[in-house]
């Protein structure tokens, strides 16, 4: 009951039938189209000058250098952290052994 319903096509051809058949409308008039149909501008290219190439290598290669500084310097970061909790636990480990022999 809840499942939804979708359309099979035993066809490839593209075009999906629909559950329902659309009724035609005959209570309408047809209407006529006044002039012509607008048409989309056409896209304008991009055209690069040896010099707005070199900058844009450039500007990519400073995007990459800042982003591989960041990264390096986080897993700096994290190698560091790690070690001192390992240091850290090693100290803990030695100090509760004394304890326990009673030193």
């Amino acid at each position: 009951m809840l499942q939804p319903r979708i359309p099979v096509n035993p066809l490839p051809t593209g075009h999906t039938i629909p559950l329902t058949q659309p009724t035609p409308l005959t209570d309408t008039e047809p209407t006529q189209t006044t002039g012509p149909v607008p048409v989309a501008p056409a896209r304008t290219t991009v055209q690069l000058t040896p010099g707005s190439a070199l900058a844009l290598a450039a500007g990519g290669g400073a995007v990459v250098l800042v982003v591989g500084t960041v990264l390096v310097s986080m897993l700096l970061a994290v190698a560091i952290t790690g070690v001192s909790v390992a240091l850290i636990a090693v100290v803990l480990r030695l100090v509760v052994r004394d304890m326990q022999k009673g030193r």
